[in-house]
């Protein structure tokens, strides 16, 4: 691996991991134009920044800029992280570097393969993406998956996104090996809603206890999910959600929209069927989802005996 294929560490990131103090990866695609609707986007960095912050540990934010994968960006990058990008997943990765992508926002699958890559050990995000409904016919499976089951990172997540097939998700899943985790909570979430009516496999308490399991895993070099229900006060009508999905799906499908475009289209669909509600809810969570990340990284640094002090 050349120079130009290797990530690069900020200084900040950089210092925390030399003496084994907390990190938390963050994904750009959220913060990007890709994600949520401006000015949105910039108060979800800001917040989930701030979120890790506070939890004591350093965020990192990844993202391929000017053709060189970046774990941890500079406040001054910032605005950029919130610009228009190109969505780059694990798969992409080689092509926007060896491209000079000018701006390669990171989805689940790559961030997660760029915390690994830096020895950063959690990873926090909205939702990941799934098995999609009637994959039977279009094989559609994110490649959120099997990057989760192959890098050894915890992915601390509000679970799936809702428009996908939950109950074969979790199927999948289980196939390819993965420790589906619920924070405090027995059903999986669905983004929105606390449940999606299907339960996790294992409930856990405390962040010692995801840090003890993330290290049984590493050594394997295997990863780990975290699922995180959406905060009480912040949770969708789930009946309304429900709805709105079921009616936000099949109007992709009768409109012959695929692939990676039925994820903006159904968003757009649900943001609208809820009269904006959805935007406020997925700042909630993924705020919620980078502080309990903080929880888990600071209770692996302790696991590790490094401590949870941050430099600087």
């Amino acid at each position: 691996m050349t120079d130009a294929d290797t990530p690069v560490i900020s200084a900040e990131v950089t210092d925390a991991i030399a003496v084994g103090a907390p990190v938390v990866a963050l994904e750009s695609t959220l913060f990007s134009e890709l994600g949520l609707p401006a000015p949105a986007n910039a108060e979800a960095l800001e917040r989930c920044i701030a979120a890790v912050r506070d939890g004591g540990a350093v965020p990192a934010v990844t993202a391929v800029l000017d053709g060189r994968a970046r774990v941890g960006v500079d406040p001054a990058e910032h605005e950029r992280i919130c610009g228009p990008a190109t969505k780059t997943a694990e798969r992409d990765l080689p092509v926007a570097v060896a491209t000079g992508v000018a701006y390669g926002a990171t989805t689940v699958s790559a961030a997660v393969s760029l915390a690994a890559a830096a020895n950063v050990a959690v990873f926090a995000t909205g939702g990941i993406g799934g098995v999609h409904r009637g994959v039977d016919i279009s094989g559609d499976v994110s490649a959120d998956l099997p990057a989760i089951a192959q890098h050894p990172v915890v992915t601390v997540c509000a679970g799936a996104k809702a428009f996908l097939d939950l109950g074969r998700t979790l199927e999948y899943l289980e196939t390819i090996g993965v420790p589906v985790l619920g924070w405090r909570h027995d059903d999986f979430p669905s983004f929105y809603v606390r449940s999606s009516g299907h339960r996790v496999p294992h409930r856990v308490e405390h962040a010692a206890e995801v840090a003890r399991i993330h290290r049984m895993r590493a050594r394997n070099a295997a990863g780990t999910l975290l699922t995180v229900p959406i905060p009480v006060a912040d949770e969708l009508d789930p009946t309304r959600m429900h709805a709105a999905v079921d009616s936000a799906v099949n109007d992709a499908a009768a409109q012959g929209i695929i692939g990676a475009a039925v994820t903006p289209f159904v968003l757009a669909r649900i943001a609208e069927a809820t009269d904006g509600g959805s935007i406020p809810a997925n700042l909630a969570l993924a705020e919620n989802n980078a502080r309990v990340a903080a929880d888990v990284a600071v209770a692996i640094a302790a696991l590790s005996g490094a401590g949870a002090e941050v430099p600087g």
